[in-house]
């Protein structure tokens, strides 16, 4: 058999993820410190658990809708007009889907056709750029600067849109960077998206993990922005849900429609135990999401004193659980940095650039970990760095 052959030219380029890589060799090393994963160290809280169990107990083990169920749905309408100012119908603009992945996924297959370009600013999240080419978009990367702390300027954005541009990610909160787009900074891209014909998938996964007195906003909250705009947001982050595989699309009634026929398709529903849980993460876990981002942002600072402290360059994120050091002065590119780090210290963190050329120099290290394994992670890494300078 000529496999290469018969494996479809859009699943043949796609990139495999490279934060799994440095994952998958670290879970077989003994006493590996792994800084690589960003998922949540704490338990979902009780109360959406309890609320697994009871739907369990009381045979609550059949399809829901297509789109979720509606009281799910309704909670989700509430908790977006009460955190971030959007307005959604539950019957006829949101869909439930299998974690925000799906979500990302079926908003990209239902606007993008063979040729259509999608500007997908870097460093950013390792989906974006393989389920581009999967669908035989083009994707065309905007480099994000460190001195701009990482966020997207609307020059950035004029320069990159063409006659064929379709589609922008716009992933803030970001992961890999931290960094937060701030409503003066989504005033000055909306003006230079309204009038065009091009849609916005505004990936707001980590919207709950934005720190500072000022609250996170969506760019579709903005004037003339909800009908252009499909927010992706989900369970995992916010309420450490991450195994419960739940996430959802809000936007504009026709491309919600679109979208949810891909899932009716592909998936048929999100998972029913995890929907009945989640109605309860909606209705009543606002102050466990409010503890845990306080927790983070203790975090956050404690690795933002210690880089300081081992003379490592980082600009302060300002959301999500990651920070991005910029690691060019020790004479070793991002992959070789992870691989000697890994190697020589045991402890594993992500190169810059499995999330994008524009990545090289800088690595990725999750602080969704306890103080003490922060702690010791980077006592190693300084370690790491003060042989690199002596050598």
């Amino acid at each position: 058999m000529d496999y290469e052959k018969l494996i479809s030219p859009g699943a043949a380029q796609m990139r495999p993820s490279g934060i799994r890589k440095f994952f998958d060799i670290a879970a077989e090393r003994k006493d590996c410190i792994t800084l690589g994963v960003g998922e949540p160290d704490f338990k979902t809280p009780w109360s959406i658990r309890e609320a697994g169990i009871k739907s369990l107990e009381r045979g609550r083990t059949f399809y829901t809708s297509n789109s979720g169920l509606l009281e799910l749905r309704e909670e989700i309408a509430k908790y977006l007009n009460r955190r971030f100012n959007l307005h959604y119908s539950p019957k006829t603009e949101m869909l439930v889907t299998v974690g925000g992945s799906e979500a990302i996924d079926a908003c990209i297959r239902a606007l993008v056709s063979p040729g259509d370009e999608v500007l997908i600013p870097e460093p950013s999240f390792v989906c974006y750029h393989p389920i581009t080419t999967l669908v035989g978009g083009t994707p065309v990367p905007i480099p994000l600067k460190n001195e701009n702390a990482f966020r997207l300027t609307a020059e950035e954005l004029k320069a990159a849109i063409t006659p064929r541009t379709k589609l922008l990610i716009f992933p803030f909160p970001c992961n890999p960077t931290g960094a937060v787009m701030r409503q003066q900074h989504l005033e000055e891209i909306a003006e230079v998206l309204r009038g065009t014909n091009i849609t916005v998938l505004s990936d707001e996964i980590y919207a709950e993990l934005t720190y500072g007195n000022t609250p996170h906003v969506s760019i579709a909250s903005l004037p003339g922005m909800a009908e252009r705009t499909v927010v992706v947001n989900g369970f995992s982050k916010s309420h450490a849900m991450t195994g419960w595989r739940l996430g959802y699309a809000c936007g504009p009634a026709p491309l919600i429609a679109a979208m949810t026929k891909i899932h009716q398709a592909a998936i048929m529903c999100a998972p029913t135990t995890s929907q009945y849980a989640a109605i309860v993460a909606m209705r009543d876990c606002d102050d466990e999401v409010v503890a845990m981002r306080d927790e983070y942002n203790m975090r956050r600072r404690f690795m933002m004193k210690r880089f300081e402290e081992m003379q490592l360059p980082c600009f302060e994120p300002e959301g999500a659980f990651y920070v991005f050091p910029d690691i060019r002065g020790c004479g070793l590119s991002s992959e070789d940095f992870c691989t000697t780090l890994l190697n020589e210290s045991n402890v594993a963190v992500v190169p810059g650039n499995a999330f994008g050329d524009s990545g090289e120099g800088f690595v990725r290290i999750s602080y969704a970990y306890s103080l003490q394994h922060l702690a010791e992670a980077t006592k190693r890494i300084e370690q790491f760095l003060k042989k690199r300078r002596n050598a």
